[in-house]
């Protein structure tokens, strides 16, 4: 149970030990700095401990937020200091200064928050808002704070507050507003954000077998479950924000639950519409292609700018940045622009609509045309901001890009031997390859040996894209330009086969590539960095895998019929591998906890 130390005397008719307990906190009182000192001593080092002034006034919700949040090793309001085991030296030393001699001036836990500062580590202090939360000196400064904590509901702000800061104009104005207390709810329960994660991808795969029945009645119930499903994962980020039950696991199983319950969400239309005799199994490979190649320049062109975001924000680092800033200053223009890119959830709004009233075939053509629309502009915008932004790339940037590419021993070899191109080369090679690799899959047969050659062609273009830091401004784009021609090549090859099974089996085989490289972007973004090499070298990278297909395709073009099966056993390798590395990893992880506020995906 985590401690918290009550320093000073105590305040008669004060609430605040109680309130403090029903927080799920030991409280330990302490008269003088030197008792608080001694009774440090006394709390294990590995467990979360708190100051707080025993004068403190505020809102309870105001102490939830300092005091609980697993985030941060160091987190303060006025008058209390929380810290986790990385900040208790830190802790321990203020503690036994200050008990010699006051190191700064103010409330107790503030001067401690502030020499745990100075030592290197950083405090957060989250905005309180309307919230109230201090230490007031004299008798009329105590009512008037007592007064300013009853006019604020801090149950209210605490709702408000559970609702992601960014999110698009359906969640807000049609999910939102009755989520929040499904939230409340759960919490009062004791049900954690991971067990309403699992609820809605449970509740996904049930809409995508009842579209794979093929019947109405399935489309129709499809279609209420996947909006059921979309309110339950709205309800574990909000739950997760309400109660500050934030994890790593938990920002793991809602990042790649979401994709499993949409793409899930295809294969059961897919099956649907092949039982009424409709092979769309293209549209709907093609659909996930599209997606995940979006996400990608989502997550690239972040992680390219992660350390400059402030240069290339301002109106002097870009101008297109600029204009950005400008429109967003115009209220309407904020609601259409989330919009027209068709986030998670105008995305399931719209598949769970019409597959409700149309056929899988019509869901999937709105699909490709609203994504692609969302994708070009969205790309389209970036590079007029990559190629008018001022800041450098850092090396951690160059790092985290090289590690999107996701270059096997392939790769590596052909960049050591064709060495370093010229700066900034690196998305011209990329680019060369993959449209020579993409044209030559499309003009010439199923299995024909010029396939191979464009592959080898691809791969060593591949290693000398990645052979110098990826640091032009258009570098971003190498991975996603690597995942289409990767993806895309599989869907052609699919295609041309013109078997039965060939479609679903690229399907299952992007599948479980696509998560590899989900994975790899969320421990990026984790800050763990990315799966271990030996993960890499053992899936083949990116252009070993085009590679091995197109060798596949090659030797099994004279009985075609076994081409499914090699996609499958391929698919389930590369499942097989990444998938007990990935859990491995996320559950024994000592990453911190994280929890997304961006855009919605």
């Amino acid at each position: 149970m985590p401690t918290v130390i009550l320093t000073g005397l105590p305040v008669p008719g004060s609430a605040l030990a109680d309130e403090l307990r029903s927080l799920g906190f030991e409280v330990r009182p302490a008269a003088t700095p030197s008792d608080t000192a001694a009774a440090l001593a006394l709390v294990p080092a590995d467990q979360r401990v708190a100051v707080v002034d025993g004068e403190f006034v505020g809102h309870v919700h105001a102490l939830r937020l300092a005091l609980t949040d697993p985030r941060f090793d160091a987190c303060a309001v006025t008058g209390a200091l929380a810290v986790q085991p990385g900040a208790r030296a830190d802790l321990d030393r203020a503690a036994a200064l200050d008990a010699s001699a006051p190191v700064g001036n103010g409330p107790y836990p503030d001067r401690l928050a502030a020499a745990v500062e100075a030592a290197g580590t950083p405090v957060h202090r989250p905005e309180l808002g309307t919230l109230v939360a201090a230490v007031p000196a004299t008798i009329a400064e105590r009512a008037t704070a007592a007064a300013a904590v009853a006019a604020v509901d801090d149950e209210a702000v605490r709702l408000r507050t559970a609702v992601k800061s960014r999110d698009g104009f359906f969640t807000t104005f049609f999910i939102s507003p009755y989520s929040r207390y499904i939230a409340r709810w759960c919490a009062r329960r004791g049900l954690t954000p991971n067990q309403v994660t699992t609820a809605s991808l449970i509740t996904a795969l049930i809409a995508a077998g009842c579209a794979a029945t093929g019947d109405r009645w399935g489309y129709v119930a499809a279609g209420v479950l996947l909006l059921v499903s979309f309110v339950l994962d709205c309800t574990d980020g909000q739950l997760a924000r309400y109660s500050l039950q934030y994890s790593t696991m938990g920002a793991w199983l809602d990042a790649t639950f979401d994709r499993a319950k949409e793409y899930s969400f295809y294969a059961g239309l897919a099956f649907g519409a092949a039982r009424n005799g409709d092979d769309v199994w293209a549209l709907a490979l093609g659909a996930m292609i599209l997606m995940t190649c979006r996400h990608v320049v989502d997550f690239a062109f972040n992680e390219a700018n992660h350390d400059a975001a402030a240069a290339a924000a301002s109106p002097s680092g870009s101008p297109t940045a600029a204009l950005s800033v400008k429109l967003d200053s115009v209220g309407w223009t904020v609601w259409v622009r989330r919009m027209i890119i068709l986030p998670i959830g105008e995305r399931w709004a719209m598949i769970a609509v019409l597959t409700a009233v149309t056929t899988p075939r019509i869901v999937f053509y709105a699909l490709l045309v609203g994504c692609a629309f969302g994708a070009l502009y969205t790309t389209a915008g970036r590079v007029l901001r990559s190629l008018t932004r001022k800041a450098k790339r850092t090396d951690r940037a160059a790092r985290a890009l090289a590690d999107l590419a996701d270059s096997g021993p392939v790769a590596e070899l052909a960049g050591r031997l064709v060495g370093r191109m010229a700066p900034g080369a690196g998305i011209v090679a990329a680019l060369i390859g993959s449209a020579a690799l993409l044209w030559a899959a499309w003009a010439y047969g199923f299995g024909a040996r010029q396939v191979i050659i464009a592959a080898v062609f691809y791969a060593v273009l591949a290693g000398a894209a990645v052979a110098r830091p990826l640091k032009g401004a258009l570098d971003w784009l190498v991975p996603p330009v690597f995942r289409a021609a990767e993806y895309t090549t599989v869907l052609i090859l699919a295609a041309k086969a013109d078997v039965p099974g060939a479609l679903p089996a690229a399907f299952g085989l992007v599948a479980a590539v696509a998560y590899h490289h989900y994975d790899t972007v969320y421990r990026i973004r984790g800050g763990t960095g990315a799966p271990p090499h030996w993960l890499v070298r053992t899936i083949g990278g990116h252009e070993g895998r085009v590679l091995l297909i197109t060798v596949l395709a090659s030797v099994l073009a004279s009985r075609a019929m076994d081409f499914p099966v090699a996609l499958t056993a391929l698919a389930v390798f590369v499942a097989l591998v990444v998938l007990l590395e990935s859990i491995r990893f996320w559950v024994s992880s000592g990453a911190p906890a994280v929890h997304d506020e961006g855009e919605p995906a």
